[in-house]
């Protein structure tokens, strides 16, 4: 069937695409934070991070389109796939560099929440490291230059952005400018649904270890009343045998009487 055909073709693209993506995720981490740790590096290494980043946006973008042409229904993949739409089209409204890290990282977490080999506790783990960087980064770049700011340095952002995801917010560093409080409000919400996964995980994996347990624990008690069966089977058998030995070798039985045992007399 054609249908299924180009299915395959799209789930095949997927499967051989999703390693080479999430290595240029890395290169556009690499990229993105450069500029930023070191701003007072060569024009010619904050060209060639910007180039990197356009790059990867780009094959990003390409991506989708593949995955659009090889997909059978091509309106249901664009409304199954909304982030993958915004994510393509979000660095084309405004030429931030922001706009560039949130489209790289919807996608990376597209492709990498479709892949079967993550584990949830894996892919957990990097979205929490994965938001605490970007995110620090994010905001040193909005609020190191800013007049009233109190975050100049990455250890600076790095404590804020932990202290923002945890929801603890001890308040002595905190965003000053609008788009920092934007992203502030973006890691609070994102650190409040990584915390309620991270609950859920724990919970599900305690649930299902108890339900194990149950299991071969009433596995045993079906064994042992199995075993316990047959025993009383196997007595009950030893028992009739025993029954049935016995009445067959047991002597016959001379007769009782006063003439018992006195032989008639001849004629």
């Amino acid at each position: 069937m054609p249908g299924m055909k180009q299915q395959t073709a799209q789930i095949r693209w997927e499967r051989r695409t999703q390693i080479p993506l999430l290595a240029l995720a890395l290169v556009f981490a690499v990229a993105y934070a450069v500029p930023i740790v070191a701003p007072d590096a060569a024009p010619g290494v904050h060209r060639a991070c910007a180039v990197t980043e356009w790059a990867v946006w780009a094959v990003f973008a390409a991506d989708y389109l593949v995955r659009l042409s090889l997909a059978p229904a091509k309106w249901l993949f664009v409304r199954s796939h909304p982030l993958d739409l915004l994510a393509v089209l979000l660095p084309l409204a405004r030429p931030l560099r922001l706009l560039r890290l949130v489209a790289t990282l919807l996608l990376v977490g597209r492709r990498a929440r479709m892949a079967p080999q993550i584990t949830l506790t894996a892919y957990v783990g990097g979205a929490v490291v994965g938001l605490m960087m970007f995110g620090s980064l994010a905001v040193l770049e909005v609020e190191r230059d800013a007049p009233e700011g109190n975050i100049k340095n990455l250890g600076d952002a790095v404590w804020w952005s932990f202290t923002t995801m945890t929801t603890v917010g001890y308040g002595d560093h905190s965003p000053t400018t609008g788009l920092g409080r934007v992203l502030a409000v973006g890691l609070m919400l994102s650190g409040i649904a990584l915390l309620g996964v991270v609950t859920a995980n724990i919970a599900a994996w305690f649930i299902a270890r108890f339900e194990r347990d149950d299991a071969e624990e009433r596995r045993q008690t079906e064994l042992l009343e199995a075993l316990t069966r047959e025993i009383k089977e196997l007595r009950a058998e030893v028992g009739r045998l025993s029954s049935d030995g016995a009445a067959t070798t047991l002597p016959a039985v001379p007769p009782q009487g006063p003439g018992a045992g006195l032989s008639s007399p001849r004629p």
